[in-house]
């Protein structure tokens, strides 16, 4: 409803007067305290008025000239509702530029209703706001330093929204500062907010003042967060504004503070694959009639296409614009409109697993029928229906997937690369995590891209790359691709063990699917050596190195960097000394770190590994790895035992 500008007038006047300002209060939690730093005051109108909201209630002061009234009306209701419920902590009393400016801020009034309701200052917090256009820095700077003067605190607001901040940042060096939501909402996915949040959190540091995230509302963002090392969160996951807040954490908030894994940063995880552009869609059953097909077009313009399925089958795919052609001719739809919708539909679908990645869908659109190219796909999952996709959605990914490949992730297997890889350890090292690194290498790759050609080789990479993908925790484990056939994995799982297991069998009994009926013997093809004769090659193997890093123990990537490759060349030498070669690999754990002893055990064709479902889900259930058993102990110069362990093959 829209109000005279006399009625607003009279009604911001009449609100004023009779004190019908009623304050909610919003927690500001403290990461490290793991309680509340203190309330943001936040105002509303009379429930039943037109003028309850905020922006309402401001607009229609500043229409009515009333603006600095409400705002002094504002702090004082604040201030006496944050005394009457006692809350603990900082009250955060905003202020505009306008207020500050105004000589009745700068009487002594507020000091007066502070020593009344007895608050000390320095539990007040002065709130900047930048809601309007800031003309008068110098003046707005004197104002701060004033409250400052008389034991207040200072925090600017909404950092990012504008230039006049920044400088007030570095001129007024406030306690507290604000980003705006926008940086924070989707932080958890978007490196470009990941940077710039980083990069005031950097300034913060120096400047010695506290960030605040506002906005958080999905648990993906307020771990992010927690982890960059920001002071302090708000936002709708921690807490909204109520008129009686709670003074305690909410059972959901105890639990992602009590989570001790370091949230993934941006840069990708793992592979893009079709289940990334899954549009759920409820299909239509086979039996459904062209009629109430017609009927579902009709009720959503949106609608292009609508898959038929058998049971949990996709048997078809009906285009909007091809039911609606043959509706328009006439008495079609009399004499059709009742017969089964198998009748104009597409027998021959564009189908995908949801494991497709972004390339291979492309290549298949390329490939395909032009009409796919409208239609789209259907996604499925073990050959069951999940949903749809479309083109549009598969080059947006890959212009995306291109733009980031040319900054940080490998152009193969779009997986992180060495920047993000060494940007994640050095984070994990600063956030004092413990974790473990796996270096993972193809054994006999090279003679085998020689006989098959480079395809065939980038397939087996873009296989153990999905391998991987499948077989961490994508939640907390991160995958990196350092080039060529080299990856790497920063593990945070505790079954960790169990996964480089699983990946490395898993690897072996897709190199003897990719063998087939050219296999020579046991596991291997026959190809020219350097010599020109023609010998028997093993087929690829997988050697993994890892390294336990416990807090404290590496200063940087580099060193960690450098532990795990002697790991790894531990691991490709053990592999070489085993008697054989089995399908598999050798995983090498130098525990030499943290008192232990090596370990290096070959992958056998006995070991199973877990389903590719099993492997995303499961935390310890995957079977149990022998120990291999000691054979005797050493003792080197120094006089400390080190017991040895010998290969074992299971």
């Amino acid at each position: 409803m829209i109000m005279p500008l006399r009625d607003q007038a009279n009604d911001v006047g009449r609100i004023i007067r009779e004190g019908l300002l009623h304050p909610v209060f919003q927690p500001i939690l403290d990461f490290r305290a793991h309680a509340y730093l203190g309330f943001e005051s936040l105002i509303r109108g009379p429930a039943s008025s037109p003028l309850h909201l905020p922006e309402q209630l401001f607009a229609a002061a500043r229409s009515a000239g009333l603006a600095s009234a409400l705002e002094h009306a504002c702090r004082e209701a604040s201030l006496r509702a944050f005394d009457h419920l006692g809350l603990p902590g900082r009250l955060f009393l905003n202020v505009t530029p306008d207020c500050l400016l105004d000589d009745r801020l700068m009487n002594g009034e507020t000091c007066r209703l502070l020593n009344e309701l007895g608050i000390a200052a320095n539990r007040v917090v002065i709130e900047l706001t930048e809601n309007q256009q800031v003309t008068d820095l110098p003046g707005i700077h004197e104002g701060l330093l004033h409250f400052r003067g008389r034991g207040f605190q200072i925090a600017i607001d909404d950092l990012g929204e504008g230039f006049a901040n920044l400088r007030m940042w570095s001129e007024v060096r406030p306690e507290f500062v604000k980003i705006d939501k926008h940086f924070i909402h989707g932080i958890a996915d978007d490196r470009m907010k990941y940077h710039f949040v980083r990069a005031m959190q950097d300034l913060a540091e120096i400047c010695n003042a506290s960030i605040v995230a506002e906005g958080i509302e999905r648990c993906e963002d307020f771990a992010f967060v927690r982890d960059l090392g920001i002071a302090c969160a708000q936002g709708y996951f921690v807490a909204g504004p109520a008129t009686s807040p709670d003074r305690h954490l909410s059972p959901t908030v105890v639990q992602a503070l009590a989570r001790k894994q370091l949230a993934l940063s941006p840069a990708g995880a793992r592979m893009a694959t079709a289940i990334d552009l899954l549009r759920p869609l409820p299909p239509a059953p086979l039996e459904a009639s062209n009629e109430s097909v017609m009927a579902r077009f009709e009720a959503d313009t949106e609608l292009d296409v609508l898959p038929v399925v058998r049971g949990d089958l996709p048997v078809g795919l009906i285009n909007r614009h091809t039911l609606f052609e043959r509706f328009a001719r006439p008495f079609h739809r009399e004499l059709y409109g009742r017969a089964s919708c198998a009748q104009f539909m597409d027998h021959a679908p564009l189908v995908v697993d949801q494991q497709a990645t972004a390339q291979q869908l492309a290549t298949m659109l390329a490939l395909a029928p032009k009409h796919h190219l409208f239609d789209g796909f259907i996604i499925t999952g073990e050959g069951k229906y999940l949903g749809v996709g479309n083109s549009h959605d598969v080059m947006a990914m890959i212009t995306e997937m291109q733009i980031s490949a040319a900054r940080y992730a490998n152009p193969l297997t779009q997986l992180p690369g060495n920047v993000p890889i060494n940007e994640h350890i050095d984070r994990m090292l600063a956030a004092s995590k413990d974790f473990v690194v796996a270096y993972l290498d193809v054994d006999a790759f090279k003679p085998y891209n020689d006989t098959y050609g480079y395809r065939r080789g980038d397939d087996v990479i873009q296989i153990l790359g999905r391998m991987i993908c499948q077989t961490v925790n994508q939640d907390i484990d991160f995958v990196g691709h350092i080039g060529g056939d080299d990856f790497f994995v920063v593990f945070q799982s505790t079954d960790w063990e169990a996964r480089c297991w699983e990946i490395v069998n898993r690897f072996g009994e897709a190199m003897s699917r990719i063998g087939g009926a050219n296999c020579h013997g046991h596991g291997g093809y026959m190809a020219e050596n350097r010599k020109g004769e023609l010998v028997s090659q093993a087929w690829p193997t997988l050697s993994v190195g890892a390294v336990r890093v416990n807090s404290g123990d590496c200063d940087s990537h580099r060193e960690v960097a450098a532990a795990v490759s002697v790991a790894k060349k531990e691991a490709k030498k053990a592999g070489r000394s085993l008697p054989g070669k089995l399908p598999g690999g050798c995983v090498f754990v130098e525990r030499r770190r943290s008192g232990q002893v090596e370990d290096a055990r070959l992958a056998g064709s006995r070991l199973k590994p877990c389903s590719d479902a099993a492997a995303r889900q499961r935390k310890e259930e995957c079977p149990p790895i022998p120990s291999s058993p000691k054979v005797g102990a050493e003792i080197p110069p120094g006089g400390t035992t080190r017991e040895s362990t010998r290969t074992r093959i299971v």
